[in-house]
């Protein structure tokens, strides 16, 4: 509980950073849209599924759901912070890799508290991270001339707001919330700041 009450906290404090909420809520109501298009949701799910069959041999009842709640939460927290994007776009355009190493650390300890509730699926979220944020460095290596800071504001603000989302669904168990589905609302923040600034 220290952990989601923390997450929530540090997600409003993102999210107040924003310019425009307008823009912020905007991101989440097509990024949730697309999401759900896209059935995101879904394919963790059964990429979860597909995982846990393959390693988890536990035989425990619930040992399904929770693998699947290990991974689900702990690759939506460790990718959607800010952090995650950050340090992955500095890493694509300048090559440094120290907010990475940090993040790797602060990671490290939060695995440790995930998986001692949530079991070993929150180790395979590993993978879904290593993706994301090779991804994001080497799409930041592209776009060198095309990011401004603030399409960096919006989408750090709209990546708080899915912190409090993962917060109430998942650590805190609030209420339950399709949180991956609000993904995309990551790539929506700043394709509007974009869009913003050409009607400008």
């Amino acid at each position: 509980s220290g952990l989601g009450l923390f997450t929530m906290v540090y997600g409003i404090s993102l999210f107040i950073e924003t310019s425009n909420a307008l823009i912020v809520l905007g991101s989440v109501l097509i990024g949730i849209l697309l999401g759900e298009w896209w059935k995101i949701e879904e394919g963790l799910e059964h990429l979860a599924i597909w995982l846990e069959s393959r390693f988890n041999r536990g035989g425990q009842s619930d040992g399904k759901e929770k693998f699947i709640k290990g991974f689900l939460t702990a690759t939506l927290v460790f990718c959607i912070g800010p952090m995650a994007i950050l340090g992955s776009i500095d890493n694509g355009l300048t090559g440094n890799i120290n907010t990475l190493v940090v993040k790797s650390i602060l990671d490290g300890f939060a695995a440790m508290a995930f998986a001692s509730s949530l079991g070993v699926g929150v180790l395979f979220s590993a993978f879904i991270v290593l993706i994301y944020q090779g991804s994001i460095s080497l799409l930041a290596a592209q776009v060198q001339s095309f990011a401004t800071p603030v399409m960096m504001n919006e989408l750090t603000a709209t990546g708080g707001v899915l912190l409090v989302a993962i917060a109430v669904s998942s650590l805190l168990e609030l209420r339950k919330i399709r949180t991956a589905s609000l993904l995309p609302a990551l790539l929506v923040a700043p394709l509007i700041v974009w869009i913003i600034s050409l009607l400008n």
